[in-house]
């Protein structure tokens, strides 16, 4: 049941992005495995690029993208922090074909939501939501710079850019002043 409501969410997305389909279309006939732990998405691509259920279970599959149990944490540092994280196993093409329409495919909420509110409330809801999520992540950069902060100066467990700064110019005096005296010290003995 999880599995239908995941290929329908997807072929939603794919309908809306011709594309998409237009680049999934040649791999018609094609099986793909996503997994994230504990969940395992098995579908097969139609002549017409949407994605429909695999009807056998099999351990044979042209791609298998393989997420890590933490990609949900993973994403909120990035695409690239997931992509870095993720195993691909199968067919080059194939995998290339679908990691790039799953990687930019995106969901228009505001189009959706314009056929049940109408289109001004629909672009308010929106304009709202985008909103909160920015609020939301300077939110969050701004708690993680003051823990980096009271780390630094409060409780000092981390050095600052300045300190560290200062005692690498410190160290390098120093290497100076010992090859100054090991030099000294040769010319004394010889």
């Amino acid at each position: 049941m999880l599995d239908q409501a995941a290929l329908a969410a997807l072929n939603h997305l794919l309908l809306g992005a011709s594309w998409a389909r237009a680049r999934l279309a040649p791999f018609a006939g094609r099986a793909a495995r996503l997994s994230l732990p504990p969940f395992r998405l098995e579908f097969l691509i139609s002549c017409d690029g949407l994605l429909t259920a695999s009807e056998s279970a099999s351990d044979s599959c042209d791609v298998e993208i393989s997420l890590p149990v933490n990609t949900p944490l993973l994403a909120m540092r990035g695409y690239e922090a997931v992509a870095k994280a993720t195993r691909i196993s199968g067919s080059a093409e194939f995998a290339d074909a679908l990691g790039f329409v799953l990687r930019n495919l995106s969901w228009d909420f505001e189009e959706d939501l314009s056929g049940a509110v109408g289109d001004i409330a629909a672009h308010r809801v929106a304009g709202l939501i985008k909103a909160f999520g920015a609020w939301h992540q300077q939110a969050t950069r701004k708690l993680a710079e003051n823990f980096a902060e009271y780390l630094s100066e409060e409780q000092p467990v981390l050095v600052n850019k300045n300190e560290l700064g200062v005692f690498s110019e410190a160290v390098s005096q120093l290497g100076d002043d010992l090859a100054q005296i090991d030099l000294r010290i040769r010319r004394l003995g010889a």
